[in-house]
Formats: structure tokens, C-alpha cells, sequence
């Protein structure tokens, strides 16, 4: 039996809203024993581990400090429902890994960590408490994906096949000190930012947990968690970074104000959503829907609007949008986005280059 950490029993419970006394009772056990697990001075016995682990639906080898590399979790996820394909998905995503730990290692170029949230606060909460502490005020994020990278979040962007359906993965290798997200950038760039700003709450939040796996379906995000056996499930973890990645993309303060500027009316036209989706570097869809949630749309009209196709309307309006519709920029012949960070490692590297990319 390995290390009990008791900081990740002290998170779990936090994070489920339960007192020592209440999740101490879920047990049948003493709250006074609960508090010296939390404190590291007493580890619980192996049958209590289990009770604890199944408790929080998690494998006793999450409160160890013993648990399989993020790579050999995600490997098995096949068995899990998805394509064949992603297999080789996953395997490049390892690649570029190794090689960003490897420039940083030869550069000395390590990025900090952003501190762990962890209690019950609220999604909408959470994204203003992270915005104050990176400066940003209430003003739309221009370059989300360097952003993120300067704050930890390392994220490659590839561009997957129709048959991997997966709008982003989120890992953190522990050992290591690194976290990383892969956002798939067959999306259009707006969905691309939403993705990242998705796995980012993940990053802040869940990244102890195994990794997560955000797959697009009817309603918005879907996400998998995998645990120690590449078995998969869903969970409220994914709605908390669905929200969560709107407030923090789209204040809802700052979309009232702006709404109620452009309105011409008593309602907002369809033409004024395009121009906040416009100003606020997202989707007309999560536009629309946050604008539902705010009460500025009635339900009718975010239901009506939510069936337009905004490509042509907004073409029509402003002209090309080929940075919204058209291919991503910056890709290159395998279909990668690396960051800026990454370029300049790379070049300060000498015959340092991800060659075997495909």
C-alpha cells in the first residue's frame, strides 16, 4: 500500500459539499478520525480506503499516490466507446508531450502551476475569482489559447478526424508538474476557444482527477472521465466547465451592458447577437444560449435563434469570416496549431524539432 495524500481526501470532500461530520457519518465513522486523515497524522486501513474510494466514485490508487501514467489510462480508452482512430490520436498527443517536457527541460523553461480551486464555489463564481487574479477585468479574452499556455495550461491543437469525436482532452502528469490540453481544431476557431477555456476549468479545478475527454453531442459538451481501468463515465464535471468556460469567456455583467448598448429595441435582433458573438470572440450558439440564461432573450427567440446558420448572415453583414468559418490559421501539413512558447523552445534548441509528427 502506498502514501496516503491526505490533501486529496480534504479536496474530494470539499469539492462533494460535505462537512467532516456529514461525510464522517456517510461512513459510520467518527469525525475526529476524518480530521486526523486530513491532517496526515492517521492512514486509513485497506477497507476503509475502499469505502472512501467508492464513496467519491474513485479508484483507491487516487488517494495513494500510485496510480498508472495519464498515457496508459487514455490508451485504454477505446474500450470505452470510442474510435479506432483515436489510438493514433492519442499516441501524437503523447509525442508532442514528451517533446514540449524535453524543450523545457533543455531551455530551463518550466511553467507554474495556477492554484488549485477546490470548496463549492459556483461556476460563475469561479471564472470571476480567476479573472480577477489574472488582471483581466471584464473585457473579452483576445488570444485565449496564449493566455492559458502562460498560465500553465500547455495546448496543442490538432485537427482530428470526423470519426474521433472529441472536442478536447485534458491530462496532468504529476510527476512532472505539467498539465496539458488538446483541442481539436477541426472546430471552428470560436468553438476552438471554448474548448480551451472547457479544459482550462479542468486544469484549475479536477487535476488530480484521471483524464478527461470532452466529446461534442446534441446538447453542447459532453465529457468522459477515465479512471485507473480506462472504464468511462459521465459526470457533473463536465456541465461545471461548460459553465464555467462561458462566464469566463462571456461576463455576464459585461454581456448585459453590451446588450443593452446595441439593442435598437425592446428586443435583440438577430444581427445584434452576431455583433456580440463578434465582440466576445465566441460561437452565435453559446452567444445565443447566454443570452437565454441572462433573460435578454425570451425562450422562443434564443429556440429560434439557436436553428440559424450564422455563416451566411454574418457574411453578409461583415464580409468574410474566414477566420471564424474558414481553416484554422496557423496550422501546418499534419493539421497542428503548437504555441508561440513552444516555436521559440524549438529554436533555441538547436536540431530540436517534433519530426515524427505523423
Amino acid at each position: 500500500m502506498g502514501n496516503f495524500l491526505p490533501e486529496r481526501l480534504k479536496k474530494a470532500r470539499e469539492d462533494a459539499g460535505l462537512t467532516q461530520e456529514a461525510f464522517a457519518q456517510s461512513l459510520g465513522l467518527s469525525s475526529e478520525f476524518i480530521s486526523l486523515l486530513e491532517s496526515g497524522k492517521r492512514a486509513p486501513s485497506l477497507g476503509t480506503l475502499s469505502r472512501i474510494a467508492t464513496h467519491f466514485h474513485k479508484d483507491s490508487s487516487f488517494f495513494l499516490g500510485e496510480r498508472e501514467s495519464v498515457f496508459t489510462v487514455l490508451f485504454r480508452a477505446p474500450a470505452a466507446d470510442l474510435s479506432p482512430e483515436a489510438r493514433l490520436e492519442f499516441e501524437r498527443f503523447r509525442r508532442y508531450v514528451d517533446d514540449y517536457l524535453r524543450l523545457e527541460e533543455a531551455t530551463g523553461r518550466r511553467l507554474e502551476l495556477a492554484p488549485l480551486y477546490s470548496g463549492r464555489l459556483s461556476p460563475e463564481r469561479m471564472a470571476a475569482e480567476e479573472r480577477r487574479r489574472l488582471g483581466l477585468g471584464d473585457e473579452p479574452i483576445r488570444d485565449i489559447f496564449a493566455l492559458l499556455e502562460r498560465n500553465g495550461l500547455r495546448i496543442l491543437r490538432n485537427s482530428l478526424p470526423p470519426t474521433v469525436e472529441v472536442s478536447g482532452i485534458f491530462i496532468f502528469l504529476e510527476a512532472q508538474g505539467a498539465a496539458f490540453a488538446l483541442v481539436n481544431s477541426a472546430q471552428t476557431i470560436c468553438r476552438q476557444a471554448f474548448s480551451a477555456a472547457h479544459e482550462y476549468c479542468h486544469y484549475l479545478k479536477d487535476r488530480q482527477d484521471p483524464p478527461l475527454i470532452s466529446s461534442l453531442d446534441t446538447s453542447g459538451y459532453g465529457a468522459r472521465s477515465l479512471d485507473e481501468r480506462g472504464g468511462s463515465r459521465f459526470d457533473k464535471r463536465n456541465q461545471f466547465a461548460q459553465e464555467f468556460a462561458a462566464c469566463f469567456l462571456m461576463p455576464r455583467a459585461k454581456v448585459s451592458e453590451v446588450a443593452e448598448k446595441e439593442r435598437s429595441s425592446s428586443r435583440l435582433s438577430y444581427e445584434n447577437v452576431l455583433l456580440l458573438k463578434r465582440y466576445f470572440g465566441v460561437s452565435a450558439l453559446a452567444m445565443v444560449r447566454t443570452l437565454g440564461a441572462l433573460g435578454l432573450l425570451t425562450k422562443a427567440q434564443a429556440a429560434d435563434y439557436a436553428r440559424i446558420d450564422p455563416a451566411p448572415r454574418e457574411r453578409e453583414l461583415f464580409g468574410s469570416t474566414d477566420e471564424e468559418y474558414g481553416p484554422g490559421s496557423g496550422l501546418d501539413s499534419n493539421g497542428f496549431i503548437v504555441s508561440d512558447r513552444y516555436r521559440l523552445m524549438e529554436k533555441e534548441v538547436s536540431g530540436a524539432s517534433w519530426d515524427n509528427r505523423a
